[in-house]
């Protein structure tokens, strides 16, 4: 796995160049609880408050949206983006998935669904990067992008 992979090699660099690497203690978990993530998320989105789903990421996380050309780097860029995403009262289902597990992060990425109050429908390719930060799994970026048009 790439991640385990790079925090070995940062071991052995950090040792090579004599600076003392802090032990990291890898916190427990499973696929059943990292896709519980995507449940937290979307339950999140159901409520229509912007804030709350915000809340999910991580203060630096970066957030590259289904629905917009901008990248949202800043906790009020990403309320802004979802307080707009939320006037369409999305409901996500993931359709596809792939979760791998690492060291106090996690990566969820597949194909998901949203339908929208006007019974729309829009499928996009997604990632999750989750950290485990304060005790909890957070967001640390969201990738998502619409299926092109005629592609399978």
């Amino acid at each position: 796995m790439i991640i385990r992979t790079g925090i070995a090699l940062f071991g052995v660099v950090a040792s090579m160049t004599g600076i003392a690497a802090e032990k990291v203690a890898c916190t427990d978990t499973d696929i059943p609880q990292i896709e519980a993530r995507f449940t937290a998320w979307n339950n999140a989105l159901q409520t229509g408050d912007a804030q709350q789903v915000a809340a999910l990421y991580t203060d630096d996380a970066v957030l590259l949206p289904t629905v917009s050309n901008q990248v949202r780097l800043t906790n009020d860029q990403r309320i802004d983006y979802f307080e707009h995403f939320l006037e369409k009262k999305p409901v996500g289902e993931i359709n596809q998935r792939t979760v791998r597990l690492g060291c106090n992060t996690a990566i969820d990425s597949g194909i998901y669904t949203f339908t929208f109050s006007d019974n729309t429908k829009i499928q996009a390719r997604y990632t999750f990067t989750y950290d485990y930060v304060d005790n909890q799994w957070l967001i640390s970026s969201h990738h998502s992008s619409a299926m092109p048009e005629g592609q399978s």
